[in-house]
């Protein structure tokens, strides 16, 4: 059983940090104006504004910035102010020991899937998929999701397939798991690699070729991460790319075609991802799925 950390409270103190691309003040005051509005208290990490090509400073600045989120107990959300690339190249020198002693939510999506693998795979505690400060302005809703789930309130989604592949229908239990697709790949096999055995797996991707989309299913099926799923659940395959050669299928039939061969209910259309829409989910939690053929359901248990 993955362990939950504590909720938050008016008055907490959150930590903003940037493990992977660089950002700078302007695009985070009205994130930051935002968090302050729903009671809590925005703490910047040393190197948040650092810069290093187009990182948000060095490997061991970033890596200095998450130790100290993680370590400081007065800290109870880390929250990644962007994605981009950079996540794996700091996460091996990252140590969990008083994470492990004071659980706290880590929170974002795309690269920060490393994080959300990670610390499935070894700490066995709850994470946060959700829109990161960048993107509160794009959908009230996504950020308002995310809001719920920090303070501890009931998260509830219905939603339409939405996509020209079809559901399996079905209804599943388990814990969810999951992100962002290319980085589930690269992660795979590696100690920040997920169990995925009896969980409901959820996927997202952005701007991969579409063949990449096969190679990668193809990885997954090879190395059992499909086999003895309890169901799947495909959010955004936003804007893939093809070659001149068409390569015939979209992303949705493409993993379509490569779960056929097993029973696990699949839905299609979450809302979450790379797109406008990006609902939070608490992966490492207890969920309730259920895919129809045109709509969909997805409950969490409790708090």
């Amino acid at each position: 059983m993955y362990r939950t950390p504590a909720y938050l409270k008016k008055g907490d103190q959150v930590g903003l940090l940037a493990p992977a691309r660089k950002i700078t003040r302007e695009g985070l005051q009205p994130a930051i104006e935002m968090l302050e509005s729903w009671g809590l208290k925005v703490v910047f990490s040393e190197h948040l504004f650092a810069e290093e090509n187009q990182f948000a400073g060095s490997d061991a600045q970033r890596a200095a910035d998450f130790q100290d989120m993680l370590d400081n107990p007065e800290i109870r959300a880390v929250i990644a102010a962007r994605g981009g690339y950079g996540c794996l190249r700091i996460i091996d020198r990252l140590n969990f020991f008083n994470f492990l002693l004071r659980p706290k939510w880590i929170v974002g999506y795309s690269d920060l899937t490393v994080f959300h693998s990670h610390v499935h795979n070894n700490t066995n505690v709850q994470t946060l998929h959700a829109t990161m400060p960048v993107n509160f302005l794009l959908d009230a809703e996504s950020t308002e999701s995310l809001r719920r789930a920090l303070f501890g309130e009931n998260l509830h989604y219905e939603w339409k397939n939405g996509t020209a592949a079809r559901n399996r229908p079905g209804t599943a239990e388990g814990q969810l798991v999951g992100g962002n697709l290319s980085l589930l790949y690269a992660l795979n096999p590696s100690r920040s690699d997920i169990n995925t055995h009896g969980k409901i797996l959820f996927l997202e991707d952005l701007d991969e070729y579409l063949y990449h989309v096969d190679r990668i299913m193809l990885n997954l099926k090879r190395s059992w991460k499909l086999n003895g799923l309890a169901g799947l659940i495909v959010g955004g395959m936003d804007d893939m790319k093809d070659n001149a050669v068409p390569f015939g299928k979209t992303a949705e039939e493409i993993i379509l075609e490569h779960v056929a061969e097993y029973s696990f209910p699949v839905a299609f259309g979450f809302p979450a991802g790379h797109g406008k829409k990006n609902v939070a989910l608490k992966l490492g939690a207890q969920v309730r799925f259920e895919a129809g053929a045109e709509n969909s359901k997805l409950e969490f248990w409790g708090k």
